[in-house]
């Protein structure tokens, strides 16, 4: 059964009755209105535990997110500057500004952006507003990774071989990674969520690597400093979620498994870890409370760990001093808010519990839902969000997320759309309940990486909690197969576009009929017409041929002149979903239909597969139809193009790096396929691209 959630009122009396007790003196503040100094999904989530609170909130944002979700919700917004991060979420003084101007006693970071910029902490010190986080000094230790390794080392956590000195030449580096041995870790010392991380694998991609990721650091932290480390392979990547107070109380909330990550970005997430004895779940939640004394630290941070699969030893690897992402699987198993413990912390109040009294219980998985091509190597993408259709959130399902169906996914941010995060009473229950709800997360008109993570989800190795941080690598040929398409998903898609041609001329599909003659698409009396559709599914082009039998919806149906198949179809009620069942030759199944354009898309307990309807060639436009010049290089996603590394005139050879891109905050190199002379370049350097654009064309 369901535990009960820890409520609020309970929580309220701990943080009361803790206080009462004696301790050092610390000064007591009362938050009755909040900045959040953050966007998109994060922001939407402190302001839901503030409003429960009875705190008023004040959201800033961009030119580019004037009407997002976030801007809505909170109960002032203020405008910060331009769509790129470093004019607006970056800007701390114009933040800081902002609360002061909205008479705001406390800022929250959120995640990311000035979540761990030690300056923006000192800077709200200095100006008497409370940062909802740690003391500046415990993100200054935390944050550089080489001093880091020397404090955990000294508080007897275990750390992992490497070189995290000051001299950043590149004689040294090459010297200490050769002295460490390869494969090697690259890591930015200020870095996070992937940004400034590279693997080399060997002594020559070293300085190529070391370069790529200083200049990705710089982009993202405004530095480049590096470390190095022993890359280990296949580890676990495993993390205690801790929590202090400013008199000295820490606790830990167990530990979350993050192993299966891509471009160093954790993907899915789960609480607890699986297969970890309770004495070993002991030694890491003791460790990482170390960890946190040992820098003074106060409010909610995670030590993350780096886990041998084989021998289960664990190594510290960096602490992130924030609220982490996953944040909400902890809540899930412990009964918790942690972000009122944030405020409440951050007022001056001591924790409402203690080691004691945090149990755990059940399962929780959380899996982030990006706008991304898993199939061509994760790449981001962006653009509008024509159809999103969310699972029912419940208590043992939790929708984190900033957008609504008709916002736009940014260029100039990360590219998560949101966070499903589901509880049962063990693993299995969770993961089955996470696939469940998984399927009922419908977005269409913009690529995500949905129907990867359910696939993901149902692989067997990851049903027997077989994960390391090279997971997807190491099952790429399972992860991604080649998959037919069955021809009764193509009778349904020209079924569904069938029905949708019966509603008036512009409606959706779905609309009510208004007339008698909107009834029956192309009826006449005693005469029955076969009438093709076309309908292409990938690469592969279907020819579709419909009867209409009656006015019943029942239909014959045959698919690249194969055999005649009798279908009926109807639609079942539900509040924003257009709902149809089929019954072809005796097999009934349900999906859901969006049709917008000649796009189409069907959503079942598979996921989403989208078709395109293909129109006669004399209704295709003369620009639709033209083709892109292999002798090109184009953009592979929406993006700034950063640099240009060529010039027309110049000779390159293949594989000659030509241009930089940056999208979802990260650096892509994009070479020469093949060898040439560059003709043509018609995009500046900061301009913005499309998907598909043309960079760099060759003679």
């Amino acid at each position: 059964m369901l535990h009960k959630l820890q409520t609020a009122a309970t929580c309220s009396r701990r943080f009361a009755s803790a206080c009462s007790s004696a301790g050092p003196k610390v000064a007591h503040r009362q938050i009755n209105k909040l900045l959040i100094a953050n966007r998109g999904e994060i922001a939407c989530r402190v302001m839901r535990t503030a409003n429960r609170l009875g705190i008023r909130t004040v959201a800033v944002f961009s030119e580019a997110d004037e009407k997002s979700l976030h801007v809505k919700q909170a109960n002032e917004a203020y405008n910060i500057g331009g769509a790129a991060s470093q004019q607006s979420y970056l800007r701390g003084d114009k933040i800081l500004a902002v609360a002061k101007r909205a008479g705001c006693q406390a800022i929250h970071p959120g995640y990311g952006f000035l979540s761990e910029n030690v300056e923006f902490a000192e800077l709200c010190q200095q100006e008497g507003v409370t940062f909802i986080g740690p003391p500046a000094s415990a993100i200054r230790d935390m944050g550089i990774k080489s001093t880091s390794k020397h404090i955990m080392s000294a508080a007897g956590v275990p750390i992992i071989n490497g070189y995290h000195g000051e001299d950043q030449s590149d004689e040294r580096l090459l010297k200490e990674a050769q002295q460490i041995g390869f494969p090697l870790m690259i890591k930015a010392v200020r870095g996070g969520g992937g940004k400034g991380m590279r693997i080399a694998e060997t002594e020559a991609d070293f300085m190529p690597m070391l370069k790529s990721a200083r200049t990705e650091s710089e982009k993202a932290f405004g530095d480049k400093a590096m470390l190095l480390e022993r890359y280990v392979r296949s580890p676990r990547h495993v993390e205690v979620q801790v929590f202090a107070d400013h008199y000295g109380n820490a606790v830990y909330l167990y530990e979350r498994d993050c192993s299966v990550q891509r471009r160093h970005q954790k993907i899915i997430e789960e609480a607890p870890a699986p297969g970890l004895s309770e004495e070993l779940r002991k030694q890491l939640g003791e460790a990482a409370v170390r960890a946190a004394k040992a820098v003074n630290y106060v409010g909610a941070g995670t030590v993350e760990f780096i886990l041998d699969k084989e021998d289960l030893s664990f190594h510290f690897m960096e602490m992130n001093t924030r609220l982490q992402v996953e944040h909400p699987i902890t809540e899930m198993i412990t009964g918790t808010d942690l972000v009122e413990w944030q405020i409440k912390v951050a007022a001056g109040e001591r924790l409402p519990v203690t080691q004691e009294d945090i149990v755990k219980r059940g399962h929780a998985f959380e899996a982030r839902i990006y706008a991304e091509d898993p199939a061509g190597g994760f790449l981001p993408g962006a653009g509008p969000l024509d159809y999103l259709s969310t699972p029912e959130p419940s208590s043992t399902t939790r929708v984190e997320t900033g957008v609504r169906q008709g916002d736009e996914v940014s260029i100039h941010y990360d590219p998560m759309i949101a966070k499903l995060v589901v509880w049962g009473e063990n693993r299995a229950s969770s993961l089955q309940l996470l696939i469940e709800q998984l399927t009922n997360y419908q977005i269409a008109g913009l690529q995500t990486n949905i129907n990867f993570l359910i696939d993901l989800a149902r692989h067997e190795h990851f049903q027997a909690a077989d994960v390391h941080t090279g997971f997807i690598e190491q099952h790429m040929g399972t992860l991604f197969p080649k998959k037919v398409v069955p021809s009764e998903k193509v009778i349904q898609m020209a079924v569904a576009q069938t029905l949708n041609e019966r509603v008036q001329s512009g409606a959706s599909l779905g609309a009510k009929t208004c007339t008698p003659f909107d009834g029956e698409y192309g009826f006449r009396p005693n005469y029955s017409v076969a009438r093709p559709i076309k309908i292409k599914i990938g690469d592969v082009e279907h020819t579709v041929e419909v009867v209409s039998t009656s006015a019943d919806s029942s239909y014959m149906v045959r698919v690249d002149a194969g055999e005649w198949q009798k279908v009926t179809v109807r639609r079942k009620p539900h509040a924003n979903r257009f709902l149809l069942e089929t019954n072809i030759e005796g097999h009934v199944s349900c999906f859901n239909a969006v049709i917008s354009g000649e796009s189409i898309a069907l959503f079942d307990e598979n996921g989403m597969v989208g078709g395109e309807i293909v129109q006669p060639r004399f209704l295709v436009t003369e620009s639709s139809m033209g083709g892109v010049d292999a002798s090109s290089v184009t953009a592979p996603m929406p993006g700034v193009l950063d640099k240009l590394l060529v010039k027309p005139g110049d000779t390159v050879k293949a594989g000659t790096p030509v241009a930089v891109l940056i999208a979802m905050k990260m650096e892509h190199v994009l070479k020469a396929a093949k060898d040439g002379v560059v003709k043509a370049i018609p995009n500046a350097e900061g301009s913005n691209v499309r998907k598909g654009a043309i960079l760099i064309s060759f003679e």
